[in-house]
């Protein structure tokens, strides 16, 4: 992604604020320092920038489990919060933010002042006439160099710890509003790419940096809802006849972790069962085969209806996106042991690299 050239600020240096990264903090830090500007702010603590790297970290590490470095304290910060608060993954913003500003406890306020120890100085980096290395080590000694600089991004005032703030220069202030969109969407390039280095088994890396929209299964809820009052379709996991009343169709493998609505990943069930079962994976050994049977049911009822081929088809446009898949899962005239071994042969790597990321295995228990 180019961004925008300007004649009043360094966009050549600007470019390279993320060259050299190691760990998230750089990414994050530049992202809040986004958001604040679009609420109109030019003068920003080092704590609420912080607070906004932690909200904007929450749902990629506490619902996808994304790896942010192999030492990432905004990781481990997020992670702490979600264990000693039991804030679910899809908490709000608001919510995250009021839990912030009280100051949590002791671990949480020592994770906040280590992520405020390099990132303010070292994004700048690009930006400078090459500091002598030494001076990394030394707060005071690079504010000062920081504060002598022509055409930085921000000024700094240390007032200890996360005390301290920074004061965007007004060049700067003018560039980041009138392409605030565009700079946003090149840091989540950014982060995109970096994500995908730190998680190279994980798909769905792009729809996984923010909550997701509303999913929309209208169609195949309506294919499936087709087939149970064709067929005597067993729950897959409680084993009770299903029936069209509750209906709900849950991601055998969780969305949290394929970021995507597959045929071949979605089953009836109840909402009940759905909710209980929440994002973890059913234990393989006892419900894949399940599945199987179910998914068999609906294939083989293709060849003789019409309106579950026509529903089929529709889902397709939007549910069955990999060519390759679809003629071999689906083609006609397969038998249950072929259409299982297609079945597994698909599911099962996607299985094993969300279990290998820390989903958990889940049994139904009435």
């Amino acid at each position: 992604m180019q961004l925008p050239v300007s004649q009043q600020v360094n966009t050549a240096s600007l470019a390279r604020i993320f060259d050299n990264k190691s760990e998230s903090y750089k990414l994050f830090w530049f992202k809040a320092i986004l958001h604040q500007v679009g609420q109109g702010e030019d003068e920003i603590t080092f704590r609420t920038l912080i607070e906004r790297m932690i909200v904007d970290a929450w749902y990629m590490v506490s619902e996808y489990r994304l790896n942010l470095g192999p030492s990432d304290t905004l990781e481990k910060t997020v992670k702490y919060i979600a264990e000693q608060e039991k804030f679910r993954p899809t908490e709000s913003e608001d919510v995250l933010l009021s839990y912030l500003r009280t100051g949590g406890d002791r671990q949480l306020r020592t994770n906040m002042r280590k992520l405020s120890l390099n990132v303010p100085y070292r994004l700048q980096a690009p930006l400078m006439e090459r500091p002598d290395g030494r001076l990394w080590s030394r707060p005071a000694e690079i504010v000062d160099y920081i504060n002598m600089q022509t055409g930085m991004i921000y000024t700094i005032y240390r007032e200890g710890a996360l005390d301290s703030r920074i004061r965007i220069a007004p060049e700067w202030m003018d560039y980041f509003r009138s392409n605030l969109g565009i700079l946003l969407g090149w840091t989540d390039y950014n982060l995109i790419i970096y994500l995908q280095r730190r998680n190279p088994t994980v798909p769905g890396i792009a729809n996984k940096i923010y909550p997701p929209q509303e999913r929309n299964l209208t169609r195949v809820t309506k294919y499936w809802k087709h087939i149970v009052q064709n067929l005597e379709v067993a729950d897959i996991y409680t084993g009770d006849r299903m029936t069209t009343k509750d209906l709900s169709i849950d991601h055998f493998v969780p969305w949290s972790y394929v970021a995507s609505d597959e045929l071949w990943n979605l089953v009836p069930t109840t909402r009940s069962v759905n909710s209980s079962k929440s994002n973890n994976l059913p234990r393989w050994e006892k419900y894949f085969d399940r599945l199987v049977q179910t998914e068999f049911q609906a294939y083989r009822l293709l060849a003789t209806d019409k309106t579950a081929e026509m529903l089929f088809n529709q889902c397709a446009k939007e549910n069955l996106n990999n060519e390759e898949i679809r003629y071999h899962l689906y083609r006609p005239g397969q038998t249950l042991e072929h259409f299982a071994g297609q079945l597994e042969e698909i599911m099962l790597p996607v299985y094993d690299s969300a279990k290998n990321m820390g989903f958990r295995e889940w049994i139904y228990e009435r």
